[in-house]
């Protein structure tokens, strides 16, 4: 009688700890060296190129993680960085693809209306895998498809790291 007691005692604790581990969900994020790498390669890789601009990296769910602005960088990059990597985090997409398709489909077209979201251009998703785990979003250059191509050149450089 105590062994069949001990095993439906083991059984009931061996179920709820299953059904425990089924709601509990575990996900990739970017790390603080990780954001600071990639913010410090946007910002040199657009330097580079000759464009002053802020670049904000932000984790999966769009919070701020890594922020540099260059000198000279005008003010309005600060907020235009953010929200381009918030949008791309958010979206999971780069924003220079989603500017475009709001453009050309009108059921498309209210997504500016989302609180925080910017599509222009300069929002690239930083992906380990299949995983989206934050996003850089990059502000200055004279046109969102540059700024696109320093987020581009930055993620670049970190890949290895992104395996």
């Amino acid at each position: 009688m105590h062994k069949i007691i001990k095993l439906s005692a083991a059984a009931l604790l061996a179920t709820t700890t299953l059904a425990h581990a089924q709601n509990v969900r575990t996900e990739n994020n970017i790390s603080l060296a990780l954001a600071n790498q990639i913010a410090a390669a946007s910002v040199a890789s657009c330097s580079a190129r000759g464009y002053a601009v802020t670049a904000t990296v932000v984790d999966r769910a769009g919070g701020i993680r890594a922020v540099q602005r260059a000198d000279n960088a005008g003010p309005h990059t600060l907020a235009a960085s953010l929200q381009k990597a918030y949008t791309s985090a958010s979206a999971r997409n780069n924003t220079l693809a989603m500017m475009e398709a709001a453009q050309k489909n009108p059921a498309a077209a209210n997504l500016v209306h989302i609180p925080g979201f910017l599509l222009l251009g300069g929002g690239v998703p930083v992906r380990a895998g299949n995983d989206v785990i934050g996003a850089v979003g990059i502000g200055g250059a004279p046109g969102g498809h540059l700024d696109e191509q320093c987020a581009v050149a930055a993620l670049e450089q970190v890949k290895d790291q992104l395996k």
